[in-house]
């Protein structure tokens, strides 16, 4: 039990903090991240249209078109 005690009083290991300067990051930077952004969205959007548009012309093509 007194161990128990001991253990208790003895001090604990000292806390160590690194501050570290912020990355500062400029104009230009932000820029080049949303044009990649969108640049990624665009290419999205434009693979998804021709897979429609394929998708659209297959079942058109199977069917022919009546009045």
């Amino acid at each position: 039990m007194m161990s128990a005690w001991l253990a208790m009083l003895q001090p604990s290991p000292p806390v160590i903090v690194r501050i570290v300067e912020p990355k500062k990051s400029g104009l230009s930077e932000v820029l080049i991240g949303a044009l990649g952004l969108t640049g990624v969205l665009v290419l999205a959007a434009v693979v998804l249209g021709i897979v429609v548009a394929g998708v659209m012309f297959l079942i058109r093509s199977r069917r022919p078109f009546r009045h």
